[in-house]
């Protein structure tokens, strides 16, 4: 009887600026993006690296990385409101927050 033995692999990066050991198209791509990023202003690059082995199409890859933002989003709103909440107790009770000062 033969054993079937499914394998996968998948490698999955995401990068914010050059590595120190970027060649000089890559560096010279960060530049670029960097660039970019203070013309519009407000914004973030990232460059996603995937890989996926077997192959799944491009459309699917889309559908995870999609799927990824908006729980990043929910999060980050989650954080902003819990934020929010702490900043208007602090005006509201600002003697909660104050430092005891040992004597």
């Amino acid at each position: 009887m033969k054993v079937y033995k499914p394998e996968w692999q998948c490698t999955f990066s995401v990068n914010e600026g050059a590595e120190e050991s970027a060649n000089w198209k890559e560096r010279i791509a960060w530049r670029l993006r960097e660039f970019a990023d203070r013309l519009e202003g407000g914004g973030r690059t990232i460059k996603i690296d995937c890989s996926v082995s077997p192959q799944v199409s491009r459309d699917e890859v889309d559908t995870c990385l999609g799927k990824g933002f908006e729980v990043t989003q929910r999060l980050l709103t989650q954080l902003a409101q819990q934020q929010a909440c702490e900043d208007v107790m602090r005006h509201a009770k600002a003697e909660l927050y104050e430092e005891q000062h040992q004597h």
